[in-house]
């Protein structure tokens, strides 16, 4: 194992710790945001996969670049799918109007006085 393998393993264990430890300790009320944050990472490693996949480098290259292709693709459009659904169960739903506010056309009452 020569000194840059050592070194590219020991920042790769060192990223996974501390993204690890910041993931956890992460507000529910933040994950939403956070969602979208990792959502464009996703979309910038689906740029590099597309690179690697249309580098020309041989079949192995082009094979495995269309596998990381399938994958980032499946990540970013299931990140946003799961954003989009924690999104919605946020949303209120608006208040139906009265029946007698729709008669006269007066704006309904917010039933605070």
């Amino acid at each position: 194992m020569n000194p840059t393998s050592f070194i590219q393993l020991y920042v790769f264990v060192l990223a996974a710790f501390v993204g690890y430890q910041i993931i956890t300790r992460v507000p529910p009320l933040l994950h939403t945001p956070l969602m979208s944050a990792t959502n464009a990472i996703s979309a910038i490693s689906l740029v590099g996969s597309l690179v690697a996949a249309g580098s020309n480098r041989g079949s192995v290259s082009t094979i495995l670049g269309f596998a990381a292709v399938t994958a980032a693709t499946i990540n970013v459009v299931g990140g946003f799918v799961i954003t989009d659904r924690m999104l919605k169960m946020f949303k209120r739903d608006p208040a139906p109007a009265s029946k007698e506010a729709k008669a006269s056309g007066a704006p309904p009452e917010s039933g605070k006085r």
